[in-house]
């Protein structure tokens, strides 16, 4: 990974983040880039020794080819959407970048300000849920907490829909 442009998404398998590795793949990766898809999930119901090990770090970085494995995703209780898979290896064929994957356990908030320190990241991009100002002010906005406190460019792609 050294000296090549580490780009992060972060993906929950919504429509939205979808739509923000679909743009961040079209607009942002050129050759040689890394491509991490950041992982948040919640953090209550994991018991295996693997995930309490990895709660404060969030797990190895995960190559293409291993989180393509519906086998090998078990180990992490993950079933990454097929469009998503697709989506990345076509742009790992095409453009000839490394793709990743990091999961990370807790509040996405902070587990997404948390990954640009720990990978390192040099550019975030993400979806946003398409909010309307009620629902924001009592569930929280993850991309306004990511963007005011990111040590990286950040990009939020924005929801086609929008609910007020």
């Amino acid at each position: 990974m050294a000296g090549a442009r580490r780009l992060g998404v972060a993906v929950d398998f919504s429509a939205c983040s979808i739509k923000a590795l679909n743009w961040t793949v079209d607009n942002v990766v050129r050759e040689g880039d890394n491509l991490i898809l950041i992982i948040v999930r919640n953090a209550h119901g994991y018991e295996h020794g693997e995930m309490q090990l990895w709660e404060t770090t969030g797990s190895p970085l995960i190559p293409l080819a291993e989180f393509s494995d519906p086998v090998l995703m078990k180990r992490y209780e993950l079933k990454p959407a097929p469009e998503v898979i697709d989506i990345v290896s076509t742009a790992a064929k095409q453009k000839n970048i490394v793709v990743l994957m990091k999961i990370y356990w807790g509040d996405a908030r902070e587990r997404l300000c948390e990954a640009i320190d720990h990978v390192p990241l040099d550019y975030l991009t993400l979806g946003n849920r398409g909010l309307g100002t009620l629902q924001r002010v009592i569930m929280g906005s993850v991309s306004n907490y990511v963007v005011n406190n990111a040590t990286c460019p950040v990009t939020v792609v924005k929801s086609s829909v929008h609910n007020y």
